[in-house]
Parts: C-alpha cells; sequence; structure tokens
C-alpha cells in the first residue's frame, strides 16, 4: 500500500507554494568572480566508448548511497504546433512548482520545439539551480526505425536536430544546457551512436520506468517507480500535462515515500561524476 504525506504542516508548505507557482521565480545569485588561476567548472561526461562512440549512461553507482535522479521529458514533436495552436498543453507548470515546493532537484530533457512554444518556462527552470536542463532532440522523431509510431531522423540529419535542439534553447535564453542526450522514445542502435559522436553528449538512458506517459492513476505510476528504484537509479517521466496526466500528484507521492527510506534527490549530473569517479 502507499503511504501518502501524513503531515499537515508538509501539505500546507506544499499548498502555499503551489498556489506562488504563477510568480516569477528569483534569478540565480550571481557567482564570484574566478580568481586568475581557477579552471572553469565543466559539468561531467563518460569518455566515447571503446571504439569512439557516444556514450550510454543508465544509472549511477549502486555502492555510492541512496541516490536516484527524478528525470522528466518535455516532449514536443515538430508538427504538433497546431495541436498547441487549438489549446493541448505540452508543458506541466504544476509539476515544476511541485519539484520546487518539495525542493527535489531533477533533470529535465527538453526537445527544441518545447523551449520554442514556452521560451519562459524553459528559462526558468534553467535559472532555478534545482534544475539542469538536457537536450531531447529538437524534433522528438526516432533515432532509428520502429520507434512507438514516431516520425524517423535519417541518420545523416541526426547531429543536426541535436545541434537545432541546442541552438532553440539558447533563443529561449537557456544559457546552462547539458551535454547530455535523450533519444526520443529511448530508441537508438549504433549507427545512431555514432552520428552523434561529434557532439560530444553522453546519451542517457534509465533503469526505472514509471509508467507515466497516458497514465490516468497516479497510484500506480507512483508503485511502479516505488517498487523500482535502486541506489543509483534514473527515473524516466514526463513533463507533459497532455501525454502524462497523472505525472504530478504520482510525485507527491513518490518523494516523501523515498525519502523516509533514506533515498536523496540529486541531477543526473551527480550521478555521472559518481560513476565516472569509479572508472
Amino acid at each position: 500500500m502507499i503511504i501518502r504525506v501524513r503531515q499537515v504542516a508538509a501539505a500546507c508548505a506544499l499548498g502555499a507554494a503551489l498556489t506562488a507557482c504563477g510568480a516569477p521565480t528569483a534569478p540565480r545569485a550571481a557567482r564570484p568572480a574566478p580568481s586568475a588561476t581557477a579552471a572553469p567548472s565543466r559539468p561531467p561526461t563518460l569518455a566515447p566508448g571503446p571504439t569512439g562512440v557516444t556514450p550510454v549512461f543508465r544509472n549511477g553507482p549502486r555502492t555510492d548511497g541512496r541516490t536516484v535522479a527524478l528525470t522528466f521529458d518535455a516532449d514536443m514533436t515538430a508538427d504538433e504546433g497546431a495541436r498547441a495552436a487549438r489549446g493541448e498543453r505540452f508543458d506541466n507548470p504544476q509539476l515544476i512548482a511541485t519539484l520546487r515546493a518539495l525542493r527535489v532537484p531533477a533533470t529535465v530533457f527538453m526537445t527544441g520545439r518545447w523551449a520554442d512554444e514556452y521560451p519562459l518556462q524553459a528559462r526558468s527552470i534553467d535559472r532555478d539551480p534545482l534544475f539542469e536542463i538536457a537536450n531531447h532532440s529538437y524534433s522528438h522523431y526516432a533515432f532509428t526505425g520502429d520507434c512507438y509510431g514516431l516520425p524517423t531522423v535519417s541518420e545523416d540529419r541526426m547531429r543536426a536536430d541535436v545541434e537545432r535542439a541546442y541552438a532553440a534553447f539558447r533563443r529561449a535564453g537557456v544559457t546552462d544546457a547539458m551535454p547530455y542526450f535523450r533519444f526520443p522514445g529511448g530508441c537508438y542502435d549504433r549507427a545512431a551512436l555514432k552520428a552523434l559522436t561529434p557532439t560530444g553528449v553522453t546519451a542517457v538512458q534509465w533503469d526505472v520506468v514509471s509508467g507515466d506517459a497516458f497514465a490516468t492513476d497516479s497510484d500506480a505510476v507512483a508503485r511502479q517507480v516505488l517498487e523500482g528504484v535502486r541506489p543509483g537509479s534514473v527515473v524516466v517521466m514526463h513533463c507533459t500535462r497532455s501525454a502524462a496526466p497523472a505525472t504530478e500528484r504520482a510525485v507527491r507521492t513518490i518523494v516523501p515515500e523515498l525519502r523516509e527510506k533514506g533515498y536523496r534527490f540529486v541531477k543526473v549530473s551527480e550521478l555521472i561524476r559518481s560513476a565516472d569517479g569509479q572508472r
């Protein structure tokens, strides 16, 4: 049985934060100027594979404490503009507000098309130190054939699609996009990994599927996550109201349950840094 949040004080704090979710977030505090000898900080990445292809990361170390990364795919396919114009919502500001209220770090894998549609939200997520933005392609077209019915990107256009997403992030005002890439649908093959090698990204998969896509039962989503998480897990969820309407409610259950079990939430970058340190 899933145990829900019991403390009234916590619920009140969450409610107050959600009430204010429409207010703009405060800008990041100015960072001190680096000293003349300080090296610039670079996001951790994995080295290319033995044959020089893009490395793939699925989970962090199992023995490095109880850490878990919640990741959220902000999906919007390149040809869905007409649906957005008719009022379909591919964003989920309530989910982002809940993560903020619960103080949960997270990694958002964003398509460039999503950033074009919701530039203010993209910029707000980027400026919040709780979050990091990573690349989920521009088009959300598949990088292999037969991938959940998605249209496909030809091999000679794969690199350009990834770079186009980073360009969309810059247009939206995103300045700290991470060098991580999630394949649409999670579908890839060796040809796709080879095509992306020049971009320098680390491909990020997952080891826990939340099952939130098109789900309406938040308890079932929460149960699937809670039963699957292990130390170092990467959980895949979605930040899309129309395609994942139960996700925000599931998060309200997942977070306190995992914290009660001793888990600490981290971004993907922290898991990659830990994994790279154990190589």
